[in-house]
């Protein structure tokens, strides 16, 4: 197994924080890093002791759910909480900030925001990070890096193709299965 590069790991990290968001509509994780080690974490949900939208459904006002605390701010909220600065330190967030949690995100101190995947990336947020000098850059996450399955899962899907074709399948009917493998697992292994 290859080593992951520091940015790869404190994403994993993000992404394992957004197991636990109780959104329905968008699980984000957020990690905060300061000199490669983990001062604080956030996923969205509700505040401590209100329902969840798992369990009532998300409460949409303005096409917004309200509900919600956001990832990058429970993940700012923490370290307020717990007394630890995030002044200068790096943020990690599975998708690119709202611009609510920009602003957050610039009056904490935030010097480097990484991101894995664009959503609804809002011009006025970029051009906000650029006037408070925080640099931002969108790191692609391969999610695979995090499933320690996968290996198993290609093989029985391989398997299950293998049995297919020994059922009378045909390369035309084979052919948009075994690209929806490739893409899936990025390599499809004859067999």
């Amino acid at each position: 197994m290859e080593r992951i590069t520091w940015d790869q790991f404190f994403m994993a990290q993000s992404h394992l924080l957004a197991l636990r968001s109780t959104c329905t509509r968008l699980a984000v994780g957020a990690t905060i890093v300061r000199e490669k080690r983990i001062i604080a974490g956030g996923y969205n949900g509700s505040i401590s002791g209100d329902e969840h939208c798992i369990e009532q459904g998300c409460y949409v006002v303005d096409n917004h759910c309200v509900r919600t605390v956001h990832a990058e701010t429970n993940a700012l909220l923490q370290c307020a909480k717990y007394g630890t600065p995030a002044n200068g330190a790096d943020l990690y967030v599975t998708h690119f900030p709202c611009l609510p949690c920009t602003k957050t995100i610039i009056q904490a101190g935030i010097k480097n925001v990484y991101y894995a995947k664009d959503y609804k990336n809002n011009p006025y947020a970029m051009e906000l990070f650029a006037k408070a000098g925080v640099n931002v850059a969108h790191i692609p996450f391969d999610e695979a890096k995090i499933d320690f399955l996968q290996d198993d899962k290609l093989q029985l899907t391989l398997d299950m193709l293998e049995k297919l074709r020994t059922f009378g399948a045909s390369p035309e009917e084979l052919a948009p299965l075994e690209e929806k493998v490739d893409k899936l697992f990025g390599q499809l292994l004859k067999v």
